[in-house]
């Protein structure tokens, strides 16, 4: 019989917010730098307590199911969502990488209203080959 790994469940319990949103164009007079926005960068630091113990350096398939719980109603395309927490995750090492052979997909995502606590739960499993 084979081993079935347990889900890893992870809750960044922040607003969460996409790199899309208000970038910031830079120029040196040579080359022009685009950054993500001044609220991506501070989510991304404010992420580190809720991963720096999970730095598991997963690099075989994956599904990460992330459910956004937004602090407001407004519409958020769920696709940015996905690509900021991909970003975190790989930046704080709980994946190595985020590309399609390490996530292999993100199935039963979505975005959520919650005024009082604003988080994104995150749920990964390891999907068989």
């Amino acid at each position: 019989m084979e081993d079935k790994k347990e889900p890893i469940k992870i809750i960044i319990p922040l607003n969460p917010v996409t790199k899309k949103n208000s970038q910031r164009v830079i120029s040196n007079g040579r080359q022009v730098i685009v950054l993500p926005s001044k609220a991506y960068a501070t989510y991304e630091k404010a992420c580190y307590p809720y991963l720096i113990g999970c730095r598991l350096g997963i690099s075989e398939p994956v599904n990460i199911q992330a459910i956004y719980y937004r602090q407001t109603r407004h519409i958020v395309d769920l696709c940015n969502l996905h690509e900021a927490l991909c970003d975190v995750l790989v930046k704080y090492g709980v994946v190595a990488d985020d590309n399609s052979r390490i996530i292999a997909s993100m199935d039963g995502s979505r975005v959520c209203y919650d005024k009082e606590f604003p988080r994104t739960e995150i749920t990964i499993t390891t999907l068989k080959e």
